[in-house]
């Protein structure tokens, strides 16, 4: 049958102290908190994610918070910046803001035709907002903290950083279906095959640089998107027969997911774009309190003894439980 790659799904990251984090993306940034739920492999630990209003994919980062766990570090074989979307006229809306903010930034500087500001999240994590006209205001929180005119608009793309560009491109263009679009220097632009904003990956050739290593403040996997169940198991058949090692069909109840690892050593997903969010909460009580899968239900008592209380950005006093 035939089967889409639509773009990027999400991004999962490992973060320190999960109220720093809470207050970044969505205190700075704008994000909306789409869901307060555990990490269901290490259910002692909070899975966070942010997106729009809705939680469409395309607009997803989440973060494992691990207070006491090292820092990781930037190189080849990583996610090494997560780029979002933002209007083409809200450059220097961010410019002040993140001026206003402490955050030390680097830009706006041109790529690819488009003005880019590169940063770090607390955790050293690399963030970039990319001023593009594919930006659209369908994928925008409204009701976060940055006016609608200027908000993110969920993502533009990533950049993987690989030691051989040569393997992890042909997985992309020849199994994966995206499109080599452009080139700058050691950084090459991929597009996937719809009309997505969050459709491009730059693939970094860094053939001098270490070997990065995955824990707090970096990306621990990259999900892309296909539509539903039947294009997934599509999936699945064809990287079985490339030898990718792919992992069997995962409920992660929002979406299901199959693993792999590209040559690079970046884990991979593809994700399915429903059921999504509101299968266990109403679209308007979104990230408002802790949601736990049915497995842990018994355990709530115990995990919310364990997990600390965690208050949202702006509401005073009100916990995110």
């Amino acid at each position: 049958m035939n089967k889409q790659i639509l773009g990027i799904h999400h991004i999962t990251a490992i973060a320190g102290d999960p109220q720093t984090n809470l207050n970044f993306y969505a205190g700075l940034l704008g994000l909306r908190l789409v869901k307060l739920t555990v990490n269901f492999d290490d259910p002692t630990t909070y899975h966070l994610y942010y997106g729009d209003g809705a939680g469409h994919p395309g607009t997803i980062l989440t973060f494992f918070p691990w207070p006491s766990a090292p820092k990781g570090r930037r190189g080849a074989g990583q996610v090494t910046e997560t780029a979002f979307a933002i209007p083409e006229n809200a450059t220097d809306f961010w410019v002040e803001r993140l001026t206003r903010g402490g955050i030390a930034f680097e830009g706006p500087f041109d790529r690819f035709g488009e003005k880019v500001l590169a940063f770090s999240d607390p955790d050293g994590m690399r963030v970039e907002l990319i001023a593009t006209a594919t930006a659209g205001v369908e994928r925008a929180y409204g009701a976060g903290p940055v006016p609608l005119e200027f908000a993110i608009r969920g993502f533009h793309g990533a950049t993987l950083s690989e030691a051989d560009r040569g393997p992890t491109g042909s997985l992309l263009t020849d199994t994966m279906g995206f499109k080599l679009i452009a080139q700058d220097g050691n950084r090459f632009r991929y597009a996937a095959d719809s009309e997505e904003s969050a459709r491009f990956v730059d693939v970094l050739h860094v053939p001098q640089e270490r070997h990065g290593r995955v824990l707090v403040g970096s990306v621990h996997h990259i999900a892309f998107r296909t539509p539903d169940d039947a294009q997934q198991a599509a999936w699945l058949e064809e990287l079985s027969k490339r030898h990718y090692g792919v992992s069997p069909v995962m409920d992660r109840k929002y979406f299901h997911s199959i693993y792999y690892r590209e040559p690079g050593n970046i884990l991979f997903e593809i994700a399915t774009d429903p059921p999504g969010f509101a299968v266990d909460e109403a679209a308007g009580m979104l990230g408002s309190h802790l949601v736990l899968p049915a497995w842990l239900e018994r355990d709530r008592a115990r995990l919310e003894a364990v997990l600390p209380p965690l208050t949202l950005p702006g509401i005073a006093a009100e916990a995110a439980r």
